[in-house]
Formats: C-alpha cells, structure tokens, sequence
C-alpha cells in the first residue's frame, strides 16, 4: 500500500503532495514499483497535527480520488479518514477501502456496509492532538485484542463483512511499546482478519537510530521485514521498491 498524503504538514515531508497532476505522477510510479494499493489521505494524523474541517478534507481528497479512478482503473483506492462523510464521498468518487485509524463509529460502520467496502480497522486512543498523553497500559497486547474483539462484534452486528486490522503503530504508544507491539504482533492472528501494517519512516525507527525520517529506510525496510516475518499481509509505506523487495526475499523462506 503505497502513502498518498494529500496534507501539507505530514510527518515525512516526501510524502506530502497536493496538486492533482503531481498525486497522479507519484501514482504512477509507485504502481510502477510494485504497489497494489494506493493510500490517500487529506488530514494529518502525525502527533500534535492540525485539526482541519470536514469540508477543507473532502476539497482535498475526492478531487484526487476521482483523477486516479481515471487514471489508473486497475489498483484499490484506499481513502484514509475517520469521518463517514468523506468515506461516502470518496467511495461514490472511486475509492473501494475504508482505512480508519480510530476504529470507527456507527456512522462509519454503517457506511461500509451500506457500499460493501473493505474496512481497515486501526487502534488508537484519543485523537492525533492528544494521544502521546494516553499511553497508560496495564498490558498493551491483551488491551488492544480486547479492543479489538469488541469493535469486531459491532462491525459483524453492523453487516461489514470484509474487516481488516492495524495495530496502529505510532498512536498512543511509546517507542518501547511500540517495539513490543512489534515482538508481539503475531499475538494478532487469534482475531483471524488480515494485517495491515504502517512502519514506515516513523518516529520508533528515527528516534532509535538517532537520525530523521528522510534517514529512516533501511531502518522502516528491517522492521517491515519482522513485520512479514510476523504475520503481516499489507505493509502501508512511502518507499515501495524497498518493501516489495522486503516482500520478495521473506517469501523464499520456507
């Protein structure tokens, strides 16, 4: 899954496009490099990020939405909010993925199954403006299953058939427990749904290594690597060369 950040203040700045002919060029070669997925997000959800309107992230995003669905038919279109409008609105523009990272509300999850789409759901506590200070766990691994567990029900009892799971690496977790997320990710396979995995360039790797997220690939293409190792299927990045490379060499184990 290839990271389409149509924001001007997202973490990595090499991420960051905004005019639709740039989005398309940047497509294009991530789809030429191997990505099966496209990520397109209109607001910020780095720690601290600045809270924008609804109507500021649909002028972002479905315009965007609409010119890829044009451009390149064939790959899934994820579009990445918590916010059920801009879901339905980028669904009815050509997207096929909800990619929610707060785990959703009836609103959302009456949108996914009213359109039939594919819901990643992410765990994460409070909102990008307050979760650093929301790091309290007596045992992060079986907190997060239970979470887990809880929303799945309500998205079965919704009608969402087709559910995905990120862990939310970065989202109200220290760099240490984020590492022991890490360790522990295959724990996830009792939920029995498919893994999403979003490594890539973040604050865990950079802050380890002492370095910056413009330094961080080989960092984000070893942990990606312990993430396939661990049961992860998709791996949501900025660098897809490197992680279909990762993708192909751990897949020759046997």
């Amino acid at each position: 899954m290839g990271i389409l950040n149509i924001t001007p203040d997202s973490f990595y700045a090499g991420s960051r496009v905004s005019e639709v002919a740039a989005v398309i060029k940047k497509a294009e070669a991530m789809l030429h490099e191997g990505a099966e997925l496209l990520d397109v997000g209109g607001y910020s959800s780095r720690p601290g990020a600045t809270d924008i309107s609804e109507s500021e992230e649909l002028k972002r995003v479905v315009p965007v939405i609409e010119a890829l669905r044009k451009e390149f038919p064939e790959p899934i279109l994820s579009i990445d909010t918590f916010r059920s409008e801009v879901a339905q609105s980028a669904l009815y523009a050509g997207a096929d993925l909800i990619n929610d990272i707060t785990g959703g509300d009836t609103k959302m999850y009456a949108v996914a199954a009213h359109t039939k789409a594919p819901y990643v759901m992410m765990h994460m506590r409070g909102t990008p403006q307050t979760m650093n200070q929301l790091t309290q766990y007596d045992d992060l691994v079986r907190e997060m299953i239970d979470y887990f567990h809880v929303r799945l029900e309500k998205l079965k009892q919704a009608g969402v058939k087709d559910v995905l799971i990120d862990p939310g690496f970065g989202f109200a977790k220290t760099t240490a427990q984020n590492f022991e997320l890490l360790s522990n990710l295959d724990s996830f396979r009792i939920l029995e749904k498919p893994l999403l995995v979003g490594l890539s360039r973040k604050s865990m790797i950079w802050r380890t290594l002492q370095t910056t997220a413009e330094h961080a690939l080989n960092g984000t293409s070893v942990l990606n690597t312990i993430a396939l190792l661990k049961g992860a299927s998709i791996l949501r990045v900025h660098d897809v060369k490197a992680a279909r490379e990762a993708i192909a060499l751990t897949s020759q184990l046997t």
